[in-house]
């Protein structure tokens, strides 16, 4: 799959979560330690507005900035597609692909961001959806397409702090998608 369809299909499945959130379920915890589902909601918004802004020249100072200063509006489901369609638009412009950004994690090129975003969109979905109590099920061809990107991660995936321990080693027999979310330090 063209990772510019999947990153729209991650949004989305992202959005359809994100629309069946009942107010009442915004503070409800996460599996993202730390994070009720409204800070989950605004991180992702924030990281989709940061990713646009490197992709277009921001510096890491002003995506530092932007990952702390964005807050969520009345509207969620309306600001997250908002931000989900300006990412679409940033990766799709001319060589956009080609840049390397100044990410607050590391220089990188645009295109492993890409992956990233992506990944993000996929397992904050399942984590929306656990925290909010709607429907976990994942697409299983993103499910697939971000457990081969991960891969490399395998050896120092649990060291690197933003996936929990990492893998649990228990559960190896089991579907992709409890296997990508174990993987990435969940435990469904």
């Amino acid at each position: 799959m063209d990772q510019l369809v999947a990153l729209a299909r991650s949004a989305d499945l992202f959005q359809s979560k994100l629309s069946k959130v009942p107010p009442s379920a915004m503070q409800n915890p996460t599996p993202c330690e730390g994070w009720d589902v409204a800070e989950l909601i605004r991180h992702s918004i924030a990281g989709a507005t940061m990713s646009a802004a490197l992709i277009r020249g921001a510096s890491r100072e002003d995506a530092i900035a932007l990952l702390s200063g964005t807050q969520l509006e009345a509207d969620v489901v309306g600001q997250f597609r908002r931000c989900a369609d300006d990412l679409a638009a940033a990766f799709a412009e001319p060589e956009a692909l080609d840049r390397m950004v100044a990410h607050p994690a590391m220089d990188m090129p645009v295109g492993q961001m890409l992956g990233f975003r992506i990944g993000d969109n996929l397992v904050h979905a399942w984590d929306l959806a656990r925290g909010a109590g709607v429907d976990e099920t994942l697409d299983d061809e993103l499910v697939a397409m971000v457990w081969e990107s991960v891969q490399p991660m395998r050896p120092f995936i649990g060291q690197v702090g933003q996936f929990g321990e990492g893998p649990s080693g228990s559960r190896d027999d089991a579907p992709l998608d409890i296997q990508l979310l174990d993987f990435m330090g969940r435990r469904p």
